[in-house]
């Protein structure tokens, strides 16, 4: 298995990301849609969760495809972000259609960033507004760290962010990774040098440095987020892809297996205070793959951009925790 030419989720053809950030307000929100609509499915590990139209997805209901998934900053508030991707999904005449009505589907999850810094007494809820400008931003080629879903993201002692990384596997089958990391773990081991998610780099994508030698990690739970804001205050919202075919129930079962890679990458992960929650979904623009591969692919893409996400990461005037970036370069 070898990344992607962009090591981006949109290394899968059809698939386009866009972001969109108020830096004023230290936040923002991501989304990706394709040419088409495409199957997906959800599952949640966190005791957290802010989701919208997520029950749709579970392989009993109703609806087979959607639109566009968003993944945004602004707790609750953040959902709003869906409502500006419907609004542009309807202007293209793109959506589920009954009869004459067009009715987008565009489920989302949230991030809890109110305490991140920036100013958030606004007077109308921005979250619409950056939903519908992410949905008309979206392309093959994106930012990542401070940007769109990761921009007010926080770790236990770094900065968060956004990150994607992708994998193609040997029989051509394409996998990738999208993800706004703001665990209540840390990413980095005791003295915020080397990433968890290590072993599993490639190209030096995240710095290169390797594994940390030392052993007996994860006993030190230290963390300057605890100390700025609440323990309720985080979440890694992730999607994962492929072009392979597959059914919404596979794709239930990839989003499952997709999980061990915030485990790998976020130290600890899935608390009671996290809203972890992985959309997994299919362009089936290619035949069906190994399902048990590509799970195991999507682990490993959502590990690599984990890190990535805290790697790209930009120092910012506002910011209440350190970039990795100033730390180590």
């Amino acid at each position: 298995m070898t990344p992607g030419p962009l090591n981006l989720i949109t290394d899968i053809h059809g698939i386009a990301v866009g972001n969109a950030q108020d830096m004023r307000l230290n936040s923002g929100c991501t989304v990706l849609t394709a040419d088409a609509p495409f199957v997906a499915s959800v599952h949640v590990m966190g005791g957290a969760p802010g989701t919208r139209e997520t029950d749709l997805l579970a392989p009993d209901k109703t609806v087979e495809h959607i639109d566009a998934l968003v993944l945004s900053g602004g707790s609750a508030y953040g959902l709003d972000a869906c409502s500006g991707v419907v609004d542009g999904l309807r202007a293209q005449r793109r959506g589920y259609r009954v009869g004459p009505a067009i009715v987008p589907i565009v489920p989302g999850a949230i991030l809890f960033d109110l305490l991140s810094g920036g100013d958030k007494d606004w007077q109308e809820n921005p979250y619409a507004a950056l939903g519908r400008a992410a949905f008309e931003d979206a392309g093959i080629r994106f930012d990542l760290g401070t940007a769109g879903a990761g921009t007010g993201a926080l770790t236990a002692m770094l900065k968060g962010g956004l990150g994607s990384a992708s994998l193609q596997l040997e029989d051509g089958t394409l996998v990738g990774a999208l993800v706004a990391a703001n665990p209540m773990g840390s990413v980095t081991t005791p003295g915020d040098r080397h990433f968890h998610a290590a072993p599993f780099e490639i190209n030096s994508e995240f710095g290169g440095l390797g594994a940390d030698p030392a052993s007996g990690q994860g006993r030190d739970l230290t963390s300057r987020k605890r100390a700025l804001v609440s323990d309720r205050s985080n979440t890694t919202i992730a999607i994962v892809a492929t072009d392979a075919a597959l059914s919404k129930a596979q794709c239930h079962r990839i989003a499952v297996a997709a999980h061990d890679g915030i485990a790998r990458a976020c130290v600890p992960a899935h608390s009671p205070g996290d809203g972890d929650l992985v959309f997994a979904l299919s362009t089936a623009t290619k035949p069906e793959s190994n399902p048990g591969l590509i799970g195991h692919a999507a682990a490993l893409c959502l590990s690599r951009a984990i890190a990535r996400a805290v790697y790209e990461a930009k120092p910012h005037p506002s910011d209440l925790l350190p970039a990795w970036r100033s730390q180590n370069l």
